[in-house]
């Protein structure tokens, strides 16, 4: 009798003592082992942007420093400039294929290889910088976007945005529509298909190559971002006018690119770094531009750039083309439709409330 209480008393306490175990690593899945040195991770980031570029590529190194402060280490990111490791061009694929484990761009960069992500840069005269943000964050954005890119084993998340852009610059001036016939222009994304319907010649080049071109007459205007960056590529240097307002991105998000297999190897503290930093680095991106813009565009007219508006006539010609080239976009896929149909329908909503703040303020102050 004595020895089957000991027995079933050892049982017990094996049992409890599993039972126990079990228990401590559904709590704490990603610990390590007592005594055990932290994992660490090494991870290249490749980028569509010239090395330490203003506001761009300043941007992919903050991340980098924020990631491996945050991490203590255990997860380092060593970024290379276009060129470095894949083409400015090629950033998509690099991540896809695993030769990078993240990726700087912007969407529609890839557009001949995912026709749906032009819609997550910008949209010719859609959503503002904190619309576009509210959509993908609350909007049911980031799902359609997630979705896209799933197929190509590519998980996004904005890391910045640079706001409100300008026109671009020009060799000559935009006083009708007949003005763009037979221009050469570099211009991206859905931009550039609506100046291809109204006669342009449109080219995607990366950053690196605009002012050659410009300069040389390869292309006879380009649009690139703002004054703060377009000051340093020196845009003023190789062409006359710089013409307002940005039709072509209202905003423009920055995303950063990570390889899903990679990101899944992560334990959950580091997964949730990642994405935090990103929404650090992306507050940080848009007050850059947003302070160093003001900054650039008075030493633009300090060294002789001539501002022009674009004409109403050519604005509501761009405007009436982007309506076609958006419904045209659309009707490619279920997907692509699903996406308009969203970002038409956030519009409206937030529209009025904008109408009576934002809009009135600007108009009076």
């Amino acid at each position: 009798m004595k020895r089957r209480h000991l027995f079933g008393a050892a049982a017990l306490l094996a049992t409890l003592a599993l039972a126990g175990c079990k228990d401590e690593q559904s709590q704490a899945p990603n610990q390590q082992a007592a005594g055990e040195p932290a994992k660490t991770y090494h991870w290249k980031m490749v980028t569509a942007w010239p090395k330490n570029y203003p506001g761009l590529g300043t941007s992919a190194e903050r991340l980098a420093e924020r990631v491996n402060a945050m991490s203590g280490g255990r997860l380092t990111i060593k970024v290379y400039a276009a060129g470095e490791l894949v083409p400015a061009l090629e950033v998509f694929d690099a991540v896809s294929r695993s030769t990078a484990e993240l990726g700087h761009g912007a969407s529609y960069y890839w557009k001949g290889k995912v026709p749906t992500a032009q819609f997550f840069t910008s949209v010719p005269f859609g959503l503002s910088t904190s619309e576009m943000n509210a959509w993908l964050s609350k909007g049911g954005g980031q799902a359609f976007w997630d979705e896209a890119y799933a197929p190509f084993g590519v998980k996004p998340l904005v890391i910045g945005n640079t706001g409100m852009q300008m026109g671009g610059w020009y060799n000559k001036e935009i006083n009708s529509l007949t003005d763009l016939k037979g221009l050469k222009i570099r211009m991206p994304g859905l931009g550039g298909e609506v100046l291809s319907r109204l006669g342009a010649t449109t080219i995607n080049l990366p950053g690196g190559e605009v002012f050659t071109a410009l300069q040389t007459g390869a292309i006879d205007a380009t649009d690139w971002v703002s004054p703060y960056n377009d000051l340093a590529f020196g845009l003023h240097k190789a062409a006359r006018y710089y013409y307002y307002p940005g039709w072509q991105e209202p905003q423009a998000v920055l995303e950063l690119l990570i390889n899903q297999k990679a990101f899944d190897s992560l334990p959950a503290d580091l997964q949730a770094i990642v994405t935090e930093a990103s929404l650090a680095a992306s507050r940080d991106m848009h007050d850059d531009y947003v302070y160093n813009n003001a900054l650039a565009l008075e030493q633009l007219k300090q060294q002789g750039t001539e501002l022009k508006r674009f004409p109403d006539e050519v604005l509501a010609a761009m405007r009436e083309q982007s309506d076609l080239v958006l419904g045209e976009l659309a009707a490619q896929s279920e997907l692509n439709g699903r996406i308009w149909a969203s970002m038409k329908a956030f519009q409206a909503q937030v529209e009025p409330m904008h109408e009576i703040s934002e809009k009135e303020l600007y108009n009076w102050r």
